[in-house]
């Protein structure tokens, strides 16, 4: 069995005790303010999928075809799956209001090329919610990850511990309004492609 087919078989289980320390509560939190056409980046099995419920359509990608096959179930009414990956998003340029990512930016080949495509696909007035885990502030925790990543990405699909995914971002051109800082590992905030619409929000 592949990491990615291991993954992908259990990746439902593996979320269960994360939701309940609190991680289906961030779920909702990057998720609840996505308004009128949104695009989520990474779906996995579509866990997030139930959450957009102030959202007019959800079009989501994934590149991961055993992810793919169980989010294919848990799609809504106006909603689509495509296969891709988020370094070459297949739409058009400020396609989408809202862009959302979750635990998405760890795996990906090229997450600067991802987050240039998401500032891409944006509106000029469209918002990025996201929750990620990027390389620990704690400099003992840090250091951890970075031993901890050569076996970790093998084993858990790819997953990237030790990046520092919010300098992905910035890179990028988006602009960070907003991070809430969950616990030693996790961040959920909210990015613009223009200062003008660079406002907090995330929270409310």
């Amino acid at each position: 069995m592949s990491a990615h087919l291991f993954v992908a078989s259990l990746y439902d289980a593996l979320m269960v005790p994360a939701d309940k320390l609190g991680f289906e509560q961030v779920r909702r939190m990057v998720t609840r303010n996505a308004k009128g056409k949104v695009l989520e980046i990474g779906a996995g099995t579509g866990l997030n999928f139930k959450h957009f419920d102030g959202a007019d359509c959800v079009f989501a990608t994934e590149p991961d075809p055993y992810m793919l096959s169980h989010a294919a179930s848990r799609l809504r009414d106006c909603s689509a799956l495509t296969r891709a990956i988020a370094e070459e998003l297949p739409f058009p340029d400020e396609s989408f209001d809202t862009v959302v990512s979750t635990l998405t930016f760890c795996t990906i080949g090229d997450p600067l090329k991802a987050a240039e495509e998401v500032k891409r696909v944006l509106k000029p007035d469209g918002c990025f919610y996201f929750a990620e885990h990027p390389i620990a502030e704690k400099r003992i925790l840090a250091k951890a990850e970075k031993i901890a990543t050569p076996v970790w990405k093998i084993l858990a699909g790819g997953c990237h511990l030790d990046r520092d995914i919010l300098s992905y971002f910035k890179s990028a051109g988006l602009i960070i309004s907003e991070i809430i800082r969950l616990d030693s590992f996790f961040v959920a905030g909210k990015a613009a492609k223009s200062q003008a619409y660079a406002k907090p929000g995330l929270a409310a």
